[in-house]
């Protein structure tokens, strides 16, 4: 039997199911050989020169591939229809190399989906692999090498606290921070707007918005301040308004094409809160599962067949005058496109999402790519544009109402692109106006506006603003966004990425000392030499030579580098930043502590940097690099404790902090505790510090085990604790005062939370003919029917209240079918309950397995690894 292999198992499950028993299909669980993370693995002195070795957790996998083989020599490599999957096919060629016997045949075959259909149709049309493609992945691999392991050294040896850098992640990381700093250099600007509330002589309201003014056009900032709108204001109720046009013109609007990669993880972010990770993980699970096709792509085209079926669907769902008469064709606008498949599509347009016996996460992904992948094959909406003219005789004052009207709603019958923008009163629906007749006035009032900075980056505009630069691919997104943030470079908070002081200093050293390396220019035009080498028209090693010729010189150029240097650069780099201007025109560099001495840069002794005092120790003074601008905490001795130690409030780089004593070479790390939120650190003083430095404070035994109740603050914030269970108290205040009654109370209500009560059946049906209730219910994806552990969803077209018995027979059945738990029936308890023990000392045994692994080191300097090293993940 031929051997057919494939990444990962359940990919392999899928397509052994459509090849049958004349192939044995493996899966080769990604990658089977990398570099060595070591130096030397790329050999610049020989051409550069690749070491490969096999994975030590790849080895067994190897192992029953070569063990299959020796039944039968003939390969069939059937990865991922990209450079990736093409560079996992040569691995395996090269890995196996060793054991093909004389004359074995090793073929390479690519499907776009995992269908029946499509796997039957590339088995009968194998290729070789594609060299070019492997030779792209050979540059990319051998750059990122370069790039990780000879840059990320230096940053730890010339930038305190700084993890590594990597070739895209870098520029990935540079354009949040550059967005950041423009939303630090933003400055508001105020402007004003009048609106009024007319009504029709019917009596029918609608609202306008000035749009001239003392017989001129009115400009954004015109109204510059509240004195300039009142006076507009009154010279709109001062007068007497009648409509003077009313134009209506047709509008529509078009579909959006269907997904690529890019588009799918921001529409994913946008409507289902999806990170890019997350998004392609559940993209991969249904792509393995035949559900859809291949989702690492920039390709916008779909396959003819495909186009003729989503019609067909929109046609049986809809009816024809959703269909238009032609298919619609969509172009590629992507910088490059060669490495393009096809679109993200369902492989079955006519299976919609209820029908789907997958995870709710993957469901409602599916969800949106199905809904999408109809609407760009669906007509386009048709609405009515309206635009109402109101003014004064004299012409001093002109208003203007808009609206529209949905005269066929296509596409957005089906979907409709998420928007961060507010729609403004373009949307809003007008009252029948004619030209001609008065407006009164049913309220005229001035608004104020600010001009608003650029927004913080999403992970999906973040993948946006990538695309838009050329820098990365589709495989490489994900990883990038998500490399940065396990490398704390940036944090996400309510889901926008904001750069730590690690990434803001990693980001000033790179741009002062390899500025080209992160240049937005340079990282595209390096990608768009990779995609030459893609499509065989450059030859990787020519491109690795220039690459390395002029980075070695930049290395070589910061080897005699100090610290205190690029502390000194940086600091000047970021000055306009960590400095701004202060209101009184002093010297912003000025501490504003001691008045003496000068703010600059100071490296943390846990890496990262602040601010402080040229005076220290004199002048304790230090605030974040992000820190407000104004405080001016040092430290101050609050008091004496009750053993003579010096009680002081204090300000780090993660705020203000009281401490116990001062570090000495017996107590380095003296007890501290960092001032709550909502505190006033200028309010503290001995008592309140005390009482911090005491917590966690025991409120007494628990009445029912003995075991001693606590209450603390800790990283989630006020708490609770009774041994192992912890639970949040509303109020930090609540921590000095709670007694154990309150204490037990908010324990329980802990215990008890996520437990409610089902909620009451819709309908009770009656008695199962296996026994057992049948019952419809509503649930977080729509009303069902349940019968024991089978949940069978109900069709779109069917209400509750019309489900009978004999509906509901059928739908069970039908779950059933496709794999859906069986009703646990009485007589199981017992066994399950026999089952028990094993299961825990399964668990037990796990345990002590990992209780057995050695603990990591720490080191203070260390060689790269391969964690560190790549751009890309």
């Amino acid at each position: 039997m031929p051997v057919v292999v494939v990444e990962s198992p359940a990919k392999a499950k899928t397509i052994n199911k459509y090849l049958g028993d004349d192939y044995t299909v493996l899966a080769s669980f990604g990658h089977v050989r990398d570099l060595p993370p070591k130096d030397g693995s790329v050999d610049t002195d020989a051409d550069f020169a690749m070491k490969w070795e096999v994975a030590a957790d790849s080895r067994k996998h190897v192992k029953a591939i070569k063990d299959a083989l020796a039944n039968d020599p003939n390969l069939i490599l059937a990865t991922d229809p990209d450079r990736e999957g093409e560079a996992i096919s040569w691995h395996l060629r090269e890995a196996l190399e060793p054991v093909l016997k004389k004359g074995a045949q090793v073929s390479r075959v690519t499907f776009n989906a995992i269908t029946k259909a499509a796997v039957t149709e590339a088995m009968a049309n194998p290729r070789e692999i594609d060299q070019p493609l492997v030779d792209a992945y050979l540059a990319r691999r051998a750059l990122d090498y370069l790039v990780g392991f000879n840059l990320s050294p230096v940053l730890w040896r010339k930038l305190p606290g700084a993890k590594s850098a990597g070739r895209v992640q870098s520029v990935a990381l540079r354009v949040i921070v550059d967005r950041e700093m423009e939303i630090e250099a933003f400055r508001a600007r105020e402007y004003w707007s009048v609106h009024a509330v007319l009504a029709t002589p019917r009596g029918q309201e609608y609202r306008a918005q000035l749009v001239s003014y003392a017989g001129k056009k009115l400009e954004r900032y015109d109204l510059a301040n509240e004195e300039a709108a009142r006076l507009a204001v009154s010279a709109v109720e001062s007068r007497d308004l009648a409509v003077t046009s009313v134009a209506s013109k047709p509008a529509s609007r078009n579909p959006w094409p269907p997904f690529m990669t890019s588009t799918l993880q921001q529409e994913a972010s946008r409507k289902l809160g999806l990170g890019a990770r997350a998004c392609m993980s559940a993209a991969q699970r249904l792509y393995e599962a035949g559900y859809i096709t291949y989702m690492r792509t920039d390709g916008i085209d779909m396959a003819p067949e495909a186009v003729m079926a989503a019609r067909d669907a929109i046609k049986a769902r809809f009816g024809a005058d959703y269909v238009p008469k032609s298919p619609r064709m969509y172009k590629n606008k992507a910088k490059n496109a060669q490495e393009a498949h096809e679109c993200i599509r369902p492989t079955d347009m006519m299976l919609s999402p209820d029908r789907l016996n997958v995870e709710p996460e993957q469901r409602k992904l599916y969800e949106l790519i199905w809904k999408r992948t109809l609407a760009s094959q669906m007509e386009a909406a048709r609405m009515e544009r309206t635009t109402v003219e109101i003014g004064s005789a004299d012409g001093q004052v002109g208003l203007r109402a808009t609206g529209q009207v949905m005269l066929f709603d296509g596409f957005l019958r089906v979907y409709d692109q998420g928007t961060d923008d507010d729609e403004g009163e373009d949307s809003a629906r007008l009252p029948a106006i004619e030209q001609g007749e008065p407006a009164d006035k049913r309220g005229v009032t001035p608004e104020q506006h600010f001009t608003q900075p650029p927004p913080r980056y999403t992970e999906a505009t973040l993948v946006k603003r990538m695309e838009e630069l050329g820098i990365g691919r589709p495989s490489t997104y994900a990883s990038i966004v998500t490399t940065i943030q396990d490398r704390e470079y940036v944090r996400k908070d309510k889901n926008r990425l904001i750069p730590e002081d690690k990434g803001r200093l990693v980001t000033a050293f790179l741009v002062k000392y390899f500025p080209r390396y992160v240049s937005y220019d340079f990282t595209a035009d390096l990608e768009g030499e990779l995609d030459d080498i893609s499509s065989g028209s450059r030859e990787y090693r020519e491109v690795l030579r220039r690459f390395w010729r002029d980075f070695a010189a930049a290395l070589a150029d910061t080897s005699e580098l100090r610290i205190s240097e690029v502390l000194t650069a940086i600091d000047e780099a970021l000055a306009p930043h960590l400095y701004p201007a202060r209101a009184d025109g002093g010297d912003p560099r000025e501490c504003p502590l001691c008045g003496a001495g000068r703010l600059n840069l100071k490296t943390a002794r846990a890496g990262g940097a602040f601010i402080g005092c040229s005076n220290y120790p004199e002048c304790r003074y230090t605030r974040p690099l992000s820190g407000p601008e104004g405080e001016a905490i040092g430290d101050t001795v609050l008091g004496l404790d009750a053993q003579g130690l010096e009680i002081s409030l204090k300000n780090g780089r993660f705020g203000p902090y009281v401490q116990r004593g001062e570090a000495t070479t017996d107590a380095p790390k003296p007890p501290r505790a960092s001032i709550p939120k909502g505190w006033d650190p200028a309010a503290m003083d001995l008592e309140k510090a005390l009482m911090l430095l005491d917590l966690p404070r025991e409120i007494g035994p628990h009445p029912e085990d003995g075991v001693p109740v606590e209450a603390g603050i800790g990283r989630y914030g006020p708490y609770v604790k009774h041994g192992p269970k912890y639970a949040n108290l509303p109020e930090v205040g609540e921590v000095f005062t709670i007694g154990m009654n309150r204490a037990v109370e908010v324990l329980a209500s802990k215990s008890q939370r996520g437990r409610a009560a089902p909620a009451a059946p819709l309908a009770e049906l009656g008695e199962h003919p296996e026994g057992g209730a049948v019952q419809v219910l509503n649930g977080r994806f729509g009303p069902y029917v349940k019968w024991g552990k089978v949940n069978a969803t109900l069709p779109r077209d069917l209400p509750p209240e019309a489900v009978t018995m004999e509906r509901a027979l059928e739908l069970i059945a039908a779950k059933q079918a496709k794999g859906g738990k069986p009703a646990r029936k009485a007589a199981a308890k017992p066994a399950a309950a026999k089952k028990a023990p094993a299961k825990k000392a399964a668990t037990k045994e796990a345990g002590a397995k990992a209780a057995k692994k050695p603990a990591a080191k720490k080191t203070a300097a260390r060689k790269p690894t391969a964690k560190d090293a790549p751009a890309e993940g």
